[in-house]
């Protein structure tokens, strides 16, 4: 994921399971860990990696709601400087911002502003990610936004709602989710884990469906 080894960070950490009990588990405490540890550029792609939950954030608060990821980078009263006047976050990010906010400005030239605000910020998140250099960074990105993808399609069809208004990006995958009436969307030979999500989506316990999806994030 890094451009230089760190032998020494990594034999440092604790042994973590996804079913292992979590007491102690610290992220902010291991992440300022590995910043001191990190060169600045491959601490650029660990802090890509956590503005997945600023966006969350900003999306959150932009529809109004004061639920807030403590994932994120930006505290809650900077998410909401952040819609008023984007300072602090990535170029792409900021645009989406200002486009959203007057949409016959020069920002929004770029920007789809009929599509949903999550759509579009999600889509600059990770068209950032696709640019990093970092080759396993953006394969992992590309997986997430996937499976993401793929559950935001299954909600949607179950909900008897569009699917296209709730994915992000674009690609083969999208496109099949767009288009198939099938139950696996017809991707049972493109996604290897198809089956097991659908059967997770179908748990009624919330606990053990965010445990199935976890299960299956580890392993794509």
């Amino acid at each position: 994921m890094f451009g230089s080894n760190y032998y020494a960070l990594v034999a440092g950490f604790r042994e973590y399971a996804l079913d292992a009990d979590t007491k102690g588990f610290d992220i902010a405490e291991i992440l300022a860990e590995v910043e001191e540890s990190l060169s600045a550029k491959d601490w650029q792609t660990v802090e890509l990696l956590y503005t997945y939950y600023d966006c969350e954030n900003l999306v959150a608060r932009y529809n109004g709601s004061s639920a807030h990821n403590g994932l994120g980078r930006l505290s809650a009263e900077q998410v909401v400087a952040e819609l008023q006047n984007p300072q602090h976050l990535p170029h792409m990010l900021a645009t989406v911002i200002r486009a959203y906010a007057d949409t016959e400005s020069e920002y929004a030239e770029g920007v789809d502003t009929d599509a949903p605000f999550a759509i579009s910020l999600f889509a600059a998140y990770y068209e950032m990610c696709a640019g990093s250099s970092s080759r396993f960074f953006k394969a992992w990105a590309e997986a997430d936004r996937t499976l993401r993808n793929v559950i935001s399609a299954l909600v949607a069809r179950d909900r008897q709602s569009q699917v296209a208004l709730v994915t992000v990006g674009g690609g083969e995958v999208v496109e099949q989710l767009h288009r198939s009436s099938a139950a696996d969307f017809g991707l049972r030979g493109e996604l290897s884990y198809i089956d097991a999500l659908i059967s997770a989506m179908d748990e009624q316990n919330m606990l053990e469906k965010e445990r199935k999806i976890d299960a299956i994030r580890w392993s794509v």
